[in-house]
């Protein structure tokens, strides 16, 4: 197929159509619908084919996006759907929750002004259509070498490094504490962001594979990290951040406020039907909320609240719009479902006698840059003020909190609670305890599903090493 050279002007980009707020407030579906066949190679079109292609450079795992992008324009689905998992073991996951507006998308060469290639979208089209006309991994060449790695924690790293060690004939079995696998995939990220079929899509594509899946079992628990490491030739540890990081303020421990992470995971469970004494659900019907928190958990649970029939939402976040860590595509979202923002506002305390009645917040200004790069806010003196609420939800993020069983292992835990796996002496995401490998959020804090996708794949890559 000839390609026009200048279709990215005569066709503007368009994004598949997704539910008027008035509709989506009221499921848990996904708001977003998926191109047919003739969009996505139209859209696929729009690719100008740079010669340094930034998109692929911007994104954590470094996808041939120009290339799959090319395969899709000429109708090769599968020759697609085979290259885009080169790089990536969970694309239509990607697809979906990646901050695209702020990775390969916002590095398009057509994102000034014209319009960025709509990339996740095209990537999402990819591997969904292609199982649905039957696609599934090649694995006729793979053969078994008889070594069996365990893998600790079935988020994203994990499933990632099981891909990478099946298709080199290793066989991976990896334990999870909860009933279905993709840790927060599952049980974090809202179903209107991310279907959970499609988890269990992929859990099928990867026990056709050869990947063996031992859920609602605790290590350290209900298994021993001592028995698994014995039985198995090495382990990979993907266990993710799940310990909240609090506000350090009073009244956080009042009746009616409540920390992100739980609530997004009580909610998901009342969706699926699972019963959990451990994050309850939680109903904000008719409440008054304010989410303290600008990034994508914050944004998950405004979007909850707002489905739950929360009578007002408010998001305070103490940088402005620009500077806030979220995708922006999710606070867009936020603002159409009728959550209101109060930027450049820092949380001094949580107000209440037993149950919380308000938060008492003050103006910022921003000052310079601090240690991460962004402007850090100042607390502006004399502007404090009071905001109602009868439900608060602190998303501040998460810290890593590695189990007792890890330094008892020999596995070295850094100054900020990860694993380490900085030695040059070693493998790439190789821990001090020579047999055990670790990546994702355990590794690096709290971060991108992409980047444990990418840091599980290239731990795999280490441990086939290893092996040999």
């Amino acid at each position: 197929m000839s390609k026009h050279p200048l279709q990215y002007l005569e066709l503007p980009r368009k994004d598949p159509e997704k539910d008027i707020p008035e509709v989506r407030i009221k499921h848990y579906d996904e708001i977003y619908a998926s191109y047919d066949g003739a969009e996505a190679a139209s859209q696929a079109g729009r690719c100008i084919s740079c010669g340094v292609p930034y998109c692929e450079w911007k994104c954590p795992v470094h996808n041939y996006i120009p290339n799959w992008l090319e395969l899709i324009e000429e109708g090769k689905l599968f020759e697609a759907a085979e290259l885009s998992h080169q790089t990536n073991s969970l694309p239509e996951i990607c697809g979906r929750v990646c901050p695209q507006d702020r990775l390969c998308e916002d590095a398009c060469t057509l994102n000034n002004g014209v319009g960025a290639v709509s990339i996740g979208n095209i990537e999402k089209y990819i591997t969904d259509e292609a199982i649905k006309q039957g696609w599934r991994p090649n694995m006729d060449h793979v053969k078994d070498t008889g070594k069996k790695v365990a893998i600790i924690g079935a988020g994203p790293a994990g499933l990632s490094a099981a891909d990478v060690l099946a298709r080199a004939g290793i066989r991976p079995v990896v334990f999870d504490a909860y009933p279905e696998i993709g840790g927060l995939l599952t049980f974090g990220i809202p179903p209107f962001k991310l279907n959970k079929d499609v988890v269990k899509t992929r859990r099928h594509l990867l026990e056709g594979m050869g990947v063996e899946f031992v859920l609602s079992t605790y290590v350290g628990t209900d298994r021993s990290f001592s028995s698994i490491y014995d039985e198995y030739d090495a382990v990979f540890i993907g266990t993710g951040t799940y310990k909240e990081i609090s506000g350090g303020f009073k009244g956080e421990n009042l009746k009616g406020v409540y920390k992100a992470l739980p609530y997004l995971i009580g909610n998901v469970n009342e969706e699926l039907g699972i019963s959990d004494s451990e994050n309850p659900y939680v109903d904000l019907k008719k409440k008054n909320v304010v989410v303290l928190g600008g990034g994508d958990t914050g944004m998950d649970c405004n979007r909850t609240a707002i489905r739950q029939g929360a009578s007002k939402v408010n998001c305070v976040y103490r940088r402005n719009e620009e500077n806030m860590p979220g995708s922006r595509r999710e606070v867009s979202n936020s603002k159409e479902e009728g959550v209101s923002f109060l930027f450049n506002k820092q949380p001094l305390e949580i107000i209440g006698t037993d149950c919380v009645t308000g938060v008492k917040l003050a103006s910022t200004e921003l000052g310079p840059p601090d240690e991460s790069g962004r402007r850090a806010p100042k607390i502006i003196q004399g502007s404090e003020e009071i905001i109602e609420a009868n439900a608060v939800i602190v998303a501040f993020g998460y810290l890593p909190d590695a189990p007792d069983w890890v330094s008892e292992n020999a596995i070295k835990i850094n100054d900020y609670g990860c694993i380490d796996v900085a030695s040059e002496e070693n493998l790439p995401f190789q821990t001090t305890n020579m047999k055990v490998f670790a990546g994702g959020d355990i590794v690096r804090g709290s971060d991108l599903v992409v980047t444990a996708v990418f840091e599980g794949r290239e731990a795999a890559k280490s441990i086939i090493s290893f092996l040999k």
